[in-house]
Formats: structure tokens, C-alpha cells, sequence
């Protein structure tokens, strides 16, 4: 402090004293604080560094997933595009069959009306 004379009347020596012992006190006080503050912030980014690290394996599988099911893919489709292959010949035969049959479902109608109007008649 700059000394201005006796106006304003300077503070007892004692009293400035125990100004600056209180201030250094409250400084020492507020350190202690940011370091108790610091010691809380270093463990949340520890945790934080790890919890960037588990995320970043995750990706990694992830994108080991992701490769797998592209190379997987093409071989998908050709298993469909055969599996596409079997049911139309699946359906042409089952057509074939029902050409086949056909003819032989009306013979068995007829023969079957046949027979119902010779009962019919005989009264049996």
C-alpha cells in the first residue's frame, strides 16, 4: 500500500495484521478447495477415458460386424437367386402335375356320375 499521510487515519498495525493472516488464511482455504476439486475432475476423466476406450472396442466390433455382413451379402443373394431357381421348377412341375391329372379327375367324375345313376336306377 501506498502510504497517504494521516488522512484517512491508517489502521493499527495489529488490525493489518490479522487482515492479511485472515486473507492468506481464506486464500489457503480456497486452495485446498480447487484441489479437492482437482482430484474429483482427474477421476471423472479416468473414468472418462476408459468409458472412450470400451466405446471405441464396441466400434470396432461393430465394424467388424458390419465387414462380415458385407462380404456375407453377395452370397446371400445367390442362395436366394437358387432358392428362387427351385420354386419355379417347383411350380412347373406341380403345373405338369396338375395337366396330368386333370383328364383323370374328370374321368373320375364321370365314372362317379356313371355309377351314382346306375345305382340310381338299379335302386340300390
Amino acid at each position: 500500500m501506498v502510504d497517504k499521510g494521516d488522512y484517512p487515519p491508517t489502521r493499527p498495525a495489529k488490525k493489518r495484521l490479522q487482515t492479511l493472516a485472515q486473507a492468506a488464511l481464506n486464500a489457503d482455504v480456497t486452495v485446498g478447495q480447487v484441489d479437492e476439486l482437482l482430484a474429483g475432475l482427474s477421476t471423472t476423466l479416468a473414468d472418462l477415458n476408459r468409458s472412450t476406450d470400451g466405446l471405441d472396442a464396441t466400434l470396432a466390433r461393430f465394424n467388424e460386424t458390419i465387414t462380415n455382413i458385407d462380404e456375407l451379402a453377395p452370397r446371400l443373394i445367390a442362395v436366394v437367386e437358387r432358392m428362387e431357381g427351385i420354386v419355379d421348377r417347383v411350380e412347373r412341375i406341380v403345373g405338369i402335375g396338375e395337366a396330368v391329372i386333370s383328364p383323370l379327375s374328370a374321368a373320375e367324375n364321370t365314372v362317379r356320375g356313371v355309377i351314382t345313376a346306375v345305382r340310381g336306377r338299379a335302386g340300390l
